[in-house]
């Protein structure tokens, strides 16, 4: 058993009784990384996809039971109807977050490797992070609207549609030529929807930035936000049950994926929550914020009490380095002293 704390048993241990269950480890995993004795690392031992996701198991029992908590410990009423703070929680944000964790882990780990001059272990742990990280590709290029590839295969199968119908046109086969002008115009529409999507992550203003403290409109919790999309992302089934088409901006708004105060309610780890429904704090929030993520994405808070995030997950999401605006009336006061 490797010492130090590792991310993986950190997790389930601070998340459990809240959302997280146990953690299930790969034997060729485990294999791998116990060649590495990591003393001053607080990473901890590799998993496949498959089994971090088993850190935020969705069973319905358990879930049925985490609602009927977070109702009893939370409720929430607008126009005399109780709400359920518990449809914002957003199981594919919470696996977005810990891929992320598993990325950095894997680096580190090829890093120490390195350093140990163990390059047999580097290599192999480099080839898992190499699966990792096309993984995280595949997955943010979709978010967008379509991979690469798979705008190519659309862009290939338009022109072969329109080969096709152009020939039976020639054929006097008006029939099927109609049919093709129809497959064309469905698929002319899925490259636009998929254009647009991907032109509104480059040109999204979003009001709210990676770190900051931020109050829900309507439940009232604390929140530090630590992921954004330009528009809603989740699964069509996610947004029914979040009433995301009643909302005044719909789908069509960012949303962010939010840490949630656990001292509030330790079942809603992670929540996916509308721009709209979100508030800056109009002063600066220092009170303590307990989240067992909050370690491993920010360096810690800032003067103004929101948090700084780490370089990586600036980078994963492409936005600068915040910097706290110095009050120069405090500045000129002091110098008259």
């Amino acid at each position: 058993m490797m010492p130090g704390v590792c991310i993986s048993s950190s997790l389930a241990a601070s998340a459990n009784g809240g959302s997280c269950g146990a953690v299930t480890m790969v034997n060729s995993d485990v294999r791998l990384l116990c060649k590495i004795p990591m003393n001053s690392v607080i990473i901890g031992p590799s998993l496949r996809r498959q089994e971090l996701l088993r850190l935020h198991p969705t069973s319905s029992s358990r879930t049925r039971r985490m609602s009927s908590r977070v109702r009893a410990t939370w409720p929430f009423r607008s126009n005399g109807k109780e709400m359920d703070v518990n449809i914002e929680r957003s199981e594919a944000a919470n696996e977005d977050i810990l891929i992320f964790f598993f990325q950095l882990d894997l680096e580190t780990r090829i890093q120490y490797a390195l350093n140990m001059e163990q390059y047999e272990a580097a290599q192999q742990l480099r080839n898992k992070l190499d699966e990792v990280e096309a993984e995280i590709i595949k997955q943010r290029e979709a978010k967008r609207g379509s991979t690469k590839s798979e705008a190519q295969d659309k862009a290939i199968n338009l022109l072969r549609l329109r080969a096709d119908m152009q020939k039976a046109i020639e054929d006097e086969n008006y029939a099927v030529a109609a049919e093709l002008r129809d497959e064309i115009s469905k698929l002319e529409t899925e490259i636009l929807a998929a254009s647009a999507k991907a032109l509104a992550y480059e040109n999204i203003q979003y009001a709210f930035r990676l770190g900051q403290r931020v109050r829900h409109k309507k439940f009232g919790y604390r929140a530090v936000i630590c992921g954004m999309d330009p528009v809603c992302c989740e699964s069509s089934s996610w947004m029914e049950i979040a009433h995301v088409d009643k909302l005044l901006q719909g789908r069509n708004q960012p949303f962010y994926q939010v840490l949630v105060d656990v001292r509030a309610d330790p079942n809603l780890l992670v929540a996916y929550v509308a721009e709209e429904n979100l508030l800056a704090n109009e002063q600066p929030d220092m009170d303590r914020f307990d989240h067992p993520y909050a370690s491993f994405l920010f360096y810690g808070m800032d003067t103004a009490g929101d948090f700084i995030p780490i370089k990586q997950l600036r980078e994963k999401y492409n936005k600068p380095r915040h910097e706290v605006p110095v009050d120069t009336s405090d500045e000129d006061a002091g110098g008259n002293l």
